[in-house]
């Protein structure tokens, strides 16, 4: 069975909103693209590529759970990676999500997706507790010191935009659905 999204549920950006209020709207705005983007898809389906790229859909959600637990629980709150990328030879295959995600049904893909995104809120929910957009993470950048909680929200924030972007572009290719 594959997974529906109804597109009039995506979350709404709010217009006038405090600085969390905004920056949590857009990200879960993109995070709903995404699942809108891949919802009524087989597991070939969610695996076939746009040439010349191997990017797929599958992979997409694979990838972005894993930029979740990369950001908020691994830089932010210092926690190791969860199963089941904590097993992971990243050395062997640095882009194991994108390339197992072929393995993966439509059902699996979309719960490890949902799950990560709920982890990711409640750590940033923990953060917001600590110092507001202010926290600063336990990981830090090789040049700049520790990434605050607003940077890494406004970089998820492009991450998604730029991946949705090519989720449009592959959808289109599979089925002609389009759309914001």
């Amino acid at each position: 069975m594959t997974q529906t999204f109804d597109p009039s549920s995506r979350t709404d950006v709010p217009l006038r909103a405090d600085e969390v209020s905004a920056l949590r709207g857009f990200l879960d705005y993109h995070r709903d693209t995404l699942r809108w983007k891949c919802a009524g898809l087989t597991r070939e389906q969610l695996a076939r590529p746009l040439a010349p790229s191997t990017m797929t859909l599958g992979g997409m959600m694979k990838h972005l759970a894993l930029v979740e637990a990369g950001w908020f629980l691994n830089t932010m709150l210092g926690e190791p990676d969860p199963p089941p990328f904590d097993d992971v030879d990243w050395d062997a295959d640095p882009d194991w999500e994108w390339h197992t995600a072929k393995d993966d049904s439509p059902e699996a893909l979309l719960a490890l997706f949902d799950d990560f995104v709920r982890r990711a809120d409640e750590a940033i929910d923990r953060c917001l507790e600590r110092d507001g957009l202010d926290t600063l993470g336990v990981r830090e950048s090789k040049r700049n010191g520790a990434f605050s909680l607003r940077w890494v929200l406004l970089h998820l924030i492009e991450e998604y935009a730029r991946h949705n972007g090519h989720a449009d572009l592959i959808r289109e290719s599979i089925d002609g659905e389009t759309g914001e």
